[in-house]
């Protein structure tokens, strides 16, 4: 049973706190934490006002507060975030320590309807093709940063450049990157906005998390997890700017949540590769509902990184408006792992860009291998009640020729789509009440299928020359 919350409130201006955007907050902040940790716990607020700071660390047994009118801001100075070790982007190795960060807690909370600003363009390199211009040329001017050997990508300092060139240069050697090379190009390892590793009975309701130099929020390792009412917002062209990530945690309920991000909006995944296999912690029991998704590049997100596992999942009740993907599901040769016993319904789709639906086994295309612990598995899909009025195709679905996917219905679909539906190396899949409307003269093209079923299937091509 987890400890019950002390009622003991700790006012951050008490510490010496100033919040007017400028002054540096880090020890008052730090030493409110360590005072109220010191009583048994409680919580710590924040009052309106702008609290510049540092990294925060939590302790066990405390909940921040961040009321109405409040804003968090991160420290634009890579050298306030010493490297912490974790696990990041499917590998463990070291970054720049998370700007909200919990390692090894329980009963850990943050509340209210303040921001917690990221301040990530600091951090974040920029691609030519995702701004206007007039930024382009703004970026070039400001003094800052360098470009990659190409002129399309802006990076925020040469460190930076640099140890993008390091990691894949480690990468095609088998290696990872030392504690000693991290510390050389810091600023190449952005932290992620919140991270909570390896904690126990967590809560997020109300704020809004934004602006974040990577991910925004990345739960990891950690179990029983509610996030409430909260607003994850980056800019649409924030590189890996996903909005949640839930890695290798089980006992998970995200609802109420509104996502406007530049990469993912919510993403399930469990380590990768061989490492991801040997660690073995899957993502299970995760239940997504009543949640809105914007801008994105997947509305709710499967992988790639799912080599330890991802189970019993359901995601229901939300909207996806104007995502590049609505449901994506991805992996390749060699992640291993297995995705199974998923459940999605009642979803509304409108304005999306590529697929309302894609399974992608292919994710980076790499030479076939015999089946063993590398290939991927997806088995086990139930997919029912979806609307989708616009999209570039209905559904894909790409699975391995060793590895076909395994055991998926659609039932009760509708979906108007540039492009209909494809199927690609998969068996047992089941179409029922399933009603695609398409330019393209085929609302339906399979490729090795096996034990394909149609019920009340109809396919309706507007304004080919022939429908089949």
């Amino acid at each position: 049973m987890s400890k019950k919350f002390s009622e003991r409130i700790v006012d951050v201006l008490d510490y010496g706190a100033v919040a007017d955007g400028v002054e540096d907050n880090t020890k008052a902040i730090h030493e409110a934490i360590e005072a109220c940790a010191e009583e048994g716990g409680g919580t710590v607020y924040f009052g309106s006002g702008r609290y510049l700071t540092g990294p925060i660390n939590l302790k066990s047994n405390i909940t921040l507060y961040v009321d109405e009118g409040a804003t968090v801001l991160f420290s634009r100075n890579f050298d306030d975030y010493p490297l912490v070790e974790t696990r990041r982007e499917g590998i463990h190795l070291y970054q720049c320590s998370p700007q909200l960060f919990g390692r090894d807690l329980c009963n850990i909370a943050i509340k209210g309807r303040g921001v917690f600003d990221g301040q990530g363009d600091a951090w974040r390199p920029v691609k030519r093709s995702k701004v206007s211009d007039e930024e382009w040329h703004r970026l070039l001017e400001s003094g800052r940063g360098v470009l990659d050997e190409n002129g399309k990508i802006w990076w925020p300092t040469p460190n930076a450049l640099r140890g993008k060139k390091l990691v894949e240069k480690l990468i095609s050697r088998g290696k990872k990157p030392t504690r000693e090379d991290c510390e050389d190009v810091r600023e190449y390892f952005r932290p992620q906005l919140v991270q909570f590793y390896n904690c126990k009975n967590v809560v997020l309701e109300g704020p809004t998390f934004r602006n974040s130099p990577q991910w925004n929020t990345h739960l990891l390792y950690s179990e029983n997890i509610r996030v409430e009412s909260v607003t994850f917002l980056n800019p649409w062209n924030a590189q890996n700017g996903d909005g949640l990530d839930i890695d290798s945690c089980r006992n998970v309920c995200v609802k109420n949540c509104y996502f406007d991000v530049g990469d993912d909006c919510l993403c399930l995944k469990s380590g990768k590769d061989e490492e991801g296999r040997r660690i073995g912690r899957p993502t299970e029991n995760v239940m997504v509902m009543n949640c809105t998704m914007r801008r994105g590049h997947g509305g709710v997100v499967i992988g790639s990184e799912m080599s330890g596992g991802i189970r019993n999942i359901t995601v229901k009740n939300c909207v996806f408006d104007g995502t590049d993907r609505g449901l994506r599901f991805k992996t390749q040769r060699g992640r291993g792992g297995v995705v199974e016993n998923v459940t999605i319904e009642n979803i509304i789709m409108k304005n999306i860009k590529r697929q309302a639906i894609i399974f992608n086994m292919f994710y980076h295309s790499l030479p076939p291998e015999p089946v063993s612990e590398r290939t991927p598995i997806f088995r086990n899909f139930r997919i029912s009640n979806i609307i989708c009025e616009g999209a570039a195709r209905a559904i894909e679905i790409l699975g391995l020729p060793e590895m076909p996917i395994e055991g998926i219905i659609f039932e009760n679909i509708r979906i108007s789509a540039e492009k209909g539906i494809y199927l690609s190396n998969c068996r047992k899949a089941k179409l029922l009440k399933v009603d695609v409307k398409t330019k393209d003269a085929w609302p339906l093209e399979c490729v090795n299928v096996e034990e394909l079923e149609l019920i009340e299937f109809n396919g309706r091509t507007i304004g080919a020359e022939k429908t089949r």
